[in-house]
């Protein structure tokens, strides 16, 4: 890299901190409190992934996925998931069309709401197991295929999630498969007593806040592309894929507990994703590479969705996260 580059990515790195300094400022506008999921949320859009956010209903998810979309100059579309909406009401459909002049007709494909920057998917658990698989290509490759045609997504693309655990009537869990193409799952907890005050306060007035567009779709995907040339020393890949490999019950490097305790361990994106998730972690701390610390902050929301707890964790009361918990304290 020459010594123009390494200025040009240097003076990028900074305008990313700035980017991002003022991103959480007009979102804190809106959304009170959150700041961790808020965080997360902004490293998972500058490592190209996706999220799912799971948390009880009231607690403003669907809320702060707006919000977000209304401080980014991106297209945004809301799909509310039901058990009776179909995969060509995600992706589009094709409908005769009929040119009046001529008499002729030809078949037009009407795009759905996925081509969009950010898309939310609000409670993705309603619909069934063929609908939320019509987000899978979309998720993964950022392209539709639809009567034999490929159509590529707008960039950046964007798939937010979310999901109540609470309610598991009329509910399809999402299969393994497809929790592994969100980056992080991310869990929004109850307010704290002074936030919820706040909170109150705040939207049982006539006062409305409305947050500025501060990033471009272009600026988002130029730091997304700054994220991917941020170094990485060699022990802290060898820690990400450590960490990784000792959830796997069959790795000799297991400990007992994970042994006992799960039925599946994380797959290689895992790591892809710890470190993806630790560059962009320390670019917004205003560093130019990442530490083990970074890798083992991005580790909960990374790790909790893909590692499948068994019968025996479930009798003994343990739960994703506090295995997560108890394997980052065995890492060291």
């Amino acid at each position: 890299m020459s010594a123009r580059e390494r200025a040009h990515d240097v003076e990028a790195a900074r305008a990313l901190k700035s980017s991002y300094d003022a991103l959480r400022a007009e979102i804190a506008t809106v959304i009170i409190g959150q700041d961790t999921v808020v965080e997360q949320l902004l490293i998972a859009l500058l490592a190209r992934g996706h999220c799912l956010l799971v948390g009880v209903p009231g607690l403003a998810k669907t809320l702060l996925i707006r919000t977000l979309a209304d401080v980014l100059d991106l297209t945004f579309n809301r799909i509310q998931f039901t058990p009776d909406l179909m995969p060509s009401d995600i992706t589009g459909t094709e409908i005769i069309e009929e040119n009046v002049s001529t008499g002729s007709k030809s078949f037009k494909f009407v795009r759905g709401p996925v081509f969009a920057n950010v898309v939310l998917a609000d409670e993705i658990n309603r619909t069934p197991p063929k609908t939320q698989a019509a987000l899978l290509e979309a998720m993964q490759e950022h392209r539709v295929t639809a009567a034999g045609q490929t159509y590529t997504l707008g960039e950046p693309f964007f798939v937010l999630a979310t999901q109540n655990p609470i309610e598991q009537e009329g509910t399809y869990p999402l299969p393994e498969a497809q929790l592994d193409r969100f980056m992080f799952n991310l869990w929004v907890d109850y307010p704290s007593h002074e936030e919820e005050t706040r909170i109150v306060k705040a939207t049982t007035s006539m006062a409305q806040a409305a947050p500025r567009r501060v990033l471009t779709g272009e600026q988002i995907a130029g730091f997304q592309e700054l994220v991917r040339k941020v170094p990485v020393a060699d022990d802290v890949i060898d820690f990400a894929v450590r960490l990784t490999t000792m959830t796997r019950p069959k790795s000799p490097t297991a400990p007992k507990f994970i042994r006992d305790w799960l039925s599946w361990g994380a797959g290689p994106r895992a790591s892809q994703y710890l470190i993806l998730g630790a560059k962009t972690r320390a670019l917004l701390d205003g560093r130019h590479a990442p530490d083990i610390a970074d890798v083992r902050g991005v580790a909960g929301p990374t790790l909790r969705h893909r590692i499948v707890p068994n019968f025996n964790a479930e009798a003994d009361g343990v739960t994703a996260i506090e295995i997560v918990e108890r394997l980052l304290q065995e890492a060291g």
